[in-house]
């Protein structure tokens, strides 16, 4: 009996593998029908909207509050917004900082505030009081001028940062280029907008727009949709309405033929690139989805056509990324990676190639089909999460979307055809109406970018989003790297007040982020050198006797070899610029480059083992405006670039007395405690014996 029926389903599977052709691909089924629940919703009288999601299955709750209003202009005083909304979490009319502070931990909540909203979370048990906090936070804020101050010197500090960021000064000049410095995205902060900042112009924000009027709140968690009707009734219910104003802008200008933005950095090594424009993309628009497919294909993934191209058939760069983004006022479109200096326009050639084929020739049915089940996927498991059903409610009454907008996702989604991806791309991918920006190395790259302008012209900005024109820093004729040299030793006092000091002391105190640094620095002539470095996490000693070398950190010695003793016999020299070539050292001038808004002479320095210090001249008064050195330290290549400021005279010679060092990202701020010269220090005190 089995064996007849085994008999049988072998004959049935062999005369089904004759009646299916597999090279049929088979296909794709009906969009999955899903299921997503509503938010239940009212409102106050004041205005505030409110949207509830009832989820018991754990026992949490979080409140979001946003506020619907136009993007500001902050004009001179860049930043005041960001640091209104900062400002709401440094303590209400009720409770200081620290009050604030000991009461959310205390129940293990988490509250947040921005310019545009406040969100707060915690366990249910704890609901009532985390409402209060934040409605305490949202209606009675105490802004203080101390609290204002520290903000601004973390946001300086991340300025200096940025500034030698190539990522940051690539994604800063492309909103500028993008958007001009008249539009709200294009706007580009400065440490001059920072000092313009006041208290006045934070409290003026809060009471303009933080009104329930133009206000939205979501509740997602263990609570039933009456009791928190209740609560925000009772803490949210006094909150004052009051007319808000409204902005309109310009669209920027559309781009008519792909246009070349530089940003020159001499140092680098790789070449950042941001290309793009604006696209007229409003949230909600019917290409959306369409065009969420066409994006995944073309560089919206790992597998997309770009990554594929620049990672891992050509070998440029370790990633590309495309996106394609909605917004009220203008989206844009953007290509980002990052190449080396050999390939800057070999990857710009093969970005353009596939922007123009996927227009030409579409795409691959099975291409379609992965990015459906991609974008399937995800969708679905964003519905895992009960704040899914909460930011889809906001969105439909922010932007105004039909009801059932997110329960046709998959639909619509499913409806997509090869034509649609054609049409799309023709539609919204302008590979000759584009911004190509590029931070890196002109002397190497800037010749070969001509070619994607048809007038072969590039436009130069500086860190600051400034545009100027190279040709108009030309080295003015007479200026040689000696008469630069020169210049310097007699700003600062000449050769003979120079030649006078024998040894010096110096004592420099700073902060980084909650590191207290001091260090001290001894030097005899001619090549003596101690370093001492004390914080409140670590210390650190370096001993240089004008032969060899030693370090000890966190109790352990190790002696100085190879390229790191070379680099510490280098930074002994007391004063190596009297005669460079003396200690083996091969200045050379280089170009004319602006050093935060002042123009300098750079000057780069061969070192005998072949490293270049780059040290940066102003051009009106001489001094030394800024180092850097790429320095060998355990094995690790270590660029550091120290700014130089606030020069004051001692003993006849003028030396900087405020420092702002950025090594591996992290700034440090030095002030010099003390200076002193010739006080006799003897030779034992460098013995690295």
């Amino acid at each position: 009996m089995f064996k007849k029926l085994s008999i049988l389903i072998l004959l049935f599977i062999v005369t089904l593998q004759a009646q299916l052709d597999r090279s049929i691909r088979p296909l794709p089924g009906p969009a999955p029908e899903i299921k997503i629940g509503e938010a239940k919703s009212f409102q106050l009288e004041n205005g505030l909207k409110v949207f509830v999601v009832e989820n018991d299955k754990l026992p949490r709750i979080s409140f979001s509050l946003i506020l619907d209003r136009d993007p500001l202009l902050e004009k001179d005083s860049i930043g005041y917004v960001s640091f209104a909304g900062q400002l709401l979490r440094t303590g209400t009319k009720n409770r200081s900082k620290d009050q604030l502070n000991e009461e959310i931990d205390f129940i293990g909540a988490g509250l947040s505030t921005t310019s545009t909203g406040v969100s707060a979370s915690g366990l249910s048990k704890h609901t009532e009081k985390i409402i209060d906090l934040m409605a305490d936070v949202v209606l009675n804020p105490n802004f203080t001028q101390v609290e204002l101050d520290k903000i601004k010197t973390r946001t300086l500090s991340n300025l200096a940062q940025n500034k030698e960021d190539p990522n940051a000064i690539s994604a800063n000049v492309f909103d500028v280029v993008l958007y001009g410095k008249d539009h709200p995205y294009g706007e580009l902060m400065t440490e001059e907008n920072v000092e313009n900042i006041t208290l006045e112009m934070c409290n003026n924000y809060y009471d303009t727009f933080y009104r329930p009027n133009i206000a939205m709140m979501a509740i997602v968690g263990d609570i039933t949709f009456e009791n928190a009707k209740e609560l925000v009734k009772k803490y949210f219910g006094k909150w004052e309405k009051k007319d808000v104003p409204n902005f309109e802008y310009k669209k920027p200008n559309k781009t008519l033929v792909n246009k070349i933005h530089l940003v020159d950095r001499p140092n680098s090594v790789q070449s950042i690139l941001a290309i793009g424009y604006t696209v007229d993309l409003p949230k909600g628009h019917p290409d959306l989805v369409k065009i969420s497919i066409m994006n995944n294909i073309l560089g919206g993934s790992f597998l997309s056509r770009i990554n594929q191209n620049l990672r891992e058939d050509k070998g440029f760069t370790y990633g590309a990324r495309t996106s394609l983004s909605s917004d009220e006022l203008i989206g844009e479109f953007r290509v980002s990676t990052t190449v080396r200096n050999s390939v800057t326009d070999s990857s710009i050639t093969e970005i353009i190639k596939e922007l123009k084929r996927i227009r030409k020739d579409g795409i691959t049915a099975e291409e379609l089909q992965t990015s459906k089940n991609y974008l399937t996927g995800s969708f679905s498991r964003s519905l895992e999460s009960p704040s899914t059903i909460a930011n889809f409610s906001l969105s439909k009454e922010r932007y105004n979307l039909s009801k059932d907008y997110y329960k046709s996702y998959l639909q619509r989604l499913n409806s997509v055809t090869l034509e649609d991806i054609k049409e799309t791309a023709k539609k919204y991918i302008k590979p000759n109406n584009m911004n190509i920006v590029v931070v890196g190395k002109a002397d190497e790259i800037a010749e070969n970018l001509k070619q994607f302008n048809i007038t072969g012209k590039i436009k130069y900005y500086n860190v600051y989003g400034e545009d100027y024109d190279p040709s108009q820093k030309a080295i003015p004729e007479g200026v040689t790297v000696e008469s630069v040299i020169e210049n310097y030793i007699s700003a600062i006092g000449g050769r003979g007040n120079v030649n006078k000091v024998k040894d010096k002391t110096t004592v420099l105190e700073g902060t980084s982020g909650q590191i207290n640094l001091t260090i001290t620095i001894m030097q005899k002539s001619p090549d003596m050198f101690r370093q001492k470095l004390e914080s409140n996490f670590f210390n650190q000693e370096t001993w240089y006797d004008g032969k060899n070398g030693k370090r000890v950190a966190m109790g352990q010695e190790s002696p100085l070899e190879g390229e790191e003793l070379e680099s510490t016999r280098a930074l002994s020299i007391l004063h190596p610029f009297l005669n460079f070539e003396s200690h083996g050292m091969i200045p050379q001038l280089t170009g004319i480059e602006s050093i935060n808004g002042r123009d300098t002479y750079r000057v780069e320095i061969t070192l005998p083992g072949d490293e270049i210090w780059t040290h940066y001249y102003d051009t009106e008064t001489g001094l030394l405006n800024r180092y850097i050195s790429d320095i060998k330290v355990q094995d690790n290549q270590l660029k550091t670039i120290i700014d130089f400021m606030d020069y004051k005279e001692v003993d006849g010679v003028k030396y900087a007395h405020k420092l702002s060092q950025n090594s591996a990202g992290r700034v440090i701020e030095l002030n010099v405690k003390s200076i002193e010269t010739n006080s006799g220090l003897k030779d034992s005190v460098f013995s690295a014996e």
